[in-house]
Parts: structure tokens; C-alpha cells; sequence
């Protein structure tokens, strides 16, 4: 056994040994994971009544921001990290990790026990496991019932194609004025994303090839159809999360919202509650099944209670009961299969008029594939918004933007 792996499980032998003495363990979240943490902790101090759990939440950003910064100078490290899927390939590519798969956490042991994607999510490239997955995001379509019900547009006329969906957005936008999506870019970001070929991420392959340019007919296409949507005038123009975003739900003046299946929980609880049984759910379009969303708990390598920061996050990914709760408090859609058998998948909906969408969510999950993450995907999803931007606000051509975007992202990924 490797020196640092004897130290480890040396301390974490002692920390069985001095199970009674008084802990307090450091976890830091963002919303709305941070809900889910206090809705499990009851059950966690009754397990452990000598740890206790102190959350440092931050806003999305802000807390992963700061994430960064403490791995890089070792000053105000959590002992347990969450990490939402859009920095878990950033993180994992850094060297402030533990590797779950070395002992004594030898979590390889664990990984059949989840959702297969986010084992991939969660790997560096030179196959340490980074992270334990927690909720997944199955990528769903929500829609407004009342809107449509008012346009006269069966909601099946708008998974079919991507053409029949723009067509039935002219039609709710004429008979109700309201707006078919928050934003064009949310096309792109739907079909960048779905039905992924084996081997492919979104903007990487698995030999590290860019796939982001002209000739590539997913990008091409994604561009396209976001440009007639904003040319017809079919999007709100209105930026996710933002406080435009979270009217539009409450005044209806959206008709429909691609994203993870946590939204509904958002809607639900803070977003726009009031809108209870109005919103419905169903499969992306074109058969499309994608990951939208994502959560996992890290521990630092300088963590101070890395024996305490394992048993907590076990506690929350691997117990059944805990994943239900975090299910039940906001829609974190668990990681762990099991759970997913849970009776709750086969409940009604209040919020989505007594639909059992959890099963639709279950469906959508077990026939997402996996995706390769790379370390550049962040800088990639950047310069790739960007130039989407300049399509749809300055006319720019559709495939000189993805030629200027595959040049920026090569020059930026050596």
C-alpha cells in the first residue's frame, strides 16, 4: 500500500476508535442541494448525535468560485465538497481531490450501484473517481398546459420534430401571446447534447478530438434551428435564472422550458408555486434523452475529518431513505438505482396536475448514455455561447461562427 494510503486509513481507524468525541464536519453546498442537506441531517444526527453538521451554502457561482480558490490555497477547505456536473470535469482534471478508488474508500465497489453515466462524469482522464454522484438531471421538456390548451396545440405535435415544434410555437405565440421558450440558445443547448454518438462528449471525443466546427451537422444544426426560432420571434429573449426567468413561470408568458428534471422541484417550492397543476412533462424532442444536471460530494485532500466527510457522503448517496428524502424536499432526482425503484416513482405529481412523471424521469435516465467529460468543456461551452450569441443577435453566419468558435477553442485547449 502506497504511504499516503497507509496514513490515510490509519487516521480513519482512529476516527473509528474515537467515534464518541465531538466533531464537527464542514459541508458546502449551493442551492438547492443545500435544502436537501437539511432535510437529511435529522436522520444523520440521530446515526451520529457527536457529528455535527455545519453547511456552508453559497449561491451557484459563488460557491464554486470559492471552491476553486480553496483547493488552489488550502485556505478555507470544506471536508465535504459539493459539485454540480458543470465543474466535476474541471475539478477532476485538478489534484485537489481525494481518488475515491484507492483505499480506504475503494469506492469502485459502489459504482454499480448508480445510474452509469455519472461514474463517467465523475472520472479524470487518467481514471481517478472523483466524486460520489448524488441526483442526476434527466433532460425532460416541461410545458405550460393551460397555454397550449388556449392555442389549440397537442403537446405530442412538439417532440415529433424540431421543425413541428417551431411550428406549434408560431401558433401559441398568435392565438396567445405568449412566447414559445425563454431563449433560442435553449435549442442549441438541447440538441448539442442529445442522442451523443459512444465516444463522443459534447464538444470532445474520447481521444480529446474537438468536435465543435462547420462540418460537424449536430452543432450546424443546433445553430440553425435557434436562428429561426429568435428570427420569428418565438423566444422571450430571457436568460436562465435571472429574475425575468422567474416571472415569466409566474405570469405565464412562457409556454415552455427544456431542463433537468430538478426543476420541477424549483417550480415548486420558490419559482413559481403558484402555478401548481398548470405544467406537464414529456420526452424531449425527437427522441432525444440527455443528462441535464448533476450533483456529487468531493473531499478535499487537505480536508481536516476525511473519515466523517466518507460516512457523511455515503450516508447521502448510498442510503436509500436519504436519496428519497432529497427527492421529495426539492426533485433531486437520485443517482442511486435503487431508489429509483422507490414507491414514490409510481406517485402522482400534485404540482404537474397529478401526472406520474417520475416514471417518464426513470425511463429517460436508463436510456441516456454516457458522456465524456474533458477538462476544456467549460471553456469550450463558453466561447460555443458566445459565438452562438453573435449568430442570434448580429446575424452572424452560422457556419463562420462555428469556424471562429473551433478556432478560439483550439487555440485555448493546447
Amino acid at each position: 500500500m502506497h504511504r499516503t494510503a497507509l496514513t490515510l486509513a490509519a487516521a480513519l481507524l482512529l476516527g473509528s476508535a474515537h467515534a464518541q468525541d465531538k466533531v464537527t464536519l464542514t459541508v458546502a453546498a449551493f442551492p438547492s442541494l443545500d435544502s436537501a442537506i437539511k432535510a437529511i441531517i435529522p436522520a444523520w444526527n440521530k446515526l451520529h448525535p457527536n457529528v455535527t453538521i455545519k453547511l456552508q451554502a453559497q449561491e451557484f457561482a459563488d460557491h464554486h468560485n470559492a471552491m476553486t480558490t480553496a483547493l488552489a490555497t488550502g485556505q478555507g477547505l470544506p471536508d465535504v465538497m459539493a459539485i454540480e456536473i458543470g465543474y466535476v470535469s474541471k475539478f477532476a482534471e485538478g489534484r485537489g481531490l481525494e481518488d475515491l478508488n484507492q483505499a480506504p474508500y475503494s469506492a469502485a465497489q459502489y459504482k454499480k450501484l448508480f445510474t452509469p453515466f455519472t461514474i463517467g462524469q465523475a472520472t479524470s482522464a487518467d481514471k481517478r473517481f472523483i466524486a460520489m454522484p448524488t441526483d442526476i438531471g434527466p433532460g425532460t421538456f416541461f410545458y405550460r398546459k393551460d397555454i397550449l390548451d388556449k392555442a389549440g396545440v397537442n403537446p405530442a405535435s412538439m417532440t415529433g420534430s424540431w421543425e413541428g415544434f417551431i411550428a406549434a410555437g408560431k401558433t401559441i405565440k398568435a392565438k396567445t401571446g405568449a412566447s414559445l421558450i425563454n431563449t433560442a440558445a435553449s435549442i442549441n443547448n438541447v440538441i448539442i447534447r442529445t442522442n451523443l454518438k459512444k465516444g463522443e462528449g459534447i464538444y470532445f471525443d474520447d481521444k480529446n478530438n474537438l468536435l465543435v466546427g462547420p462540418d460537424n451537422a449536430r452543432f450546424v444544426r443546433a445553430f440553425t434551428l435557434s436562428k429561426q426560432v429568435r428570427d420569428a420571434g418565438l423566444d422571450a429573449k430571457i436568460g436562465e435564472w435571472s429574475n425575468e426567468w422567474y416571472d415569466a413561470f409566474k405570469k405565464g408568458t412562457v409556454a415552455t422550458q427544456f431542463s433537468g428534471a430538478w426543476l420541477q422541484g424549483a417550480l415548486q417550492n420558490w419559482m413559481a408555486p403558484d402555478t401548481k397543476g398548470l405544467w406537464r412533462v414529456q420526452n424531449l424532442p425527437e427522441k432525444g434523452f440527455a443528462s441535464w444536471g448533476g450533483s456529487f460530494y468531493a473531499i478535499p485532500s487537505r480536508a481536516a475529518n476525511k473519515q466523517w466527510a466518507w460516512e457523511f457522503i455515503k450516508f447521502m448517496t448510498l442510503n436509500q431513505t436519504s436519496q428519497i428524502t432529497a427527492f421529495k424536499d426539492n426533485g433531486a432526482f437520485p443517482a442511486l438505482l435503487t431508489a429509483q425503484k422507490d414507491k414514490a416513482f409510481s406517485e402522482a405529481v400534485p404540482f404537474l396536475g397529478g401526472q406520474k412523471a417520475r416514471i417518464l424521469w426513470r425511463d429517460a435516465a436508463a436510456r441516456t448514455q454516457p458522456i465524456d467529460v474533458n477538462r476544456y468543456d467549460s471553456v469550450a461551452e463558453q466561447i460555443v455561447q458566445t459565438e452562438l450569441t453573435n449568430v442570434l443577435e448580429q446575424g452572424k453566419d452560422v457556419k463562420q461562427a462555428l469556424a471562429d468558435a473551433r478556432a478560439q477553442i483550439a487555440r485555448r485547449a493546447r
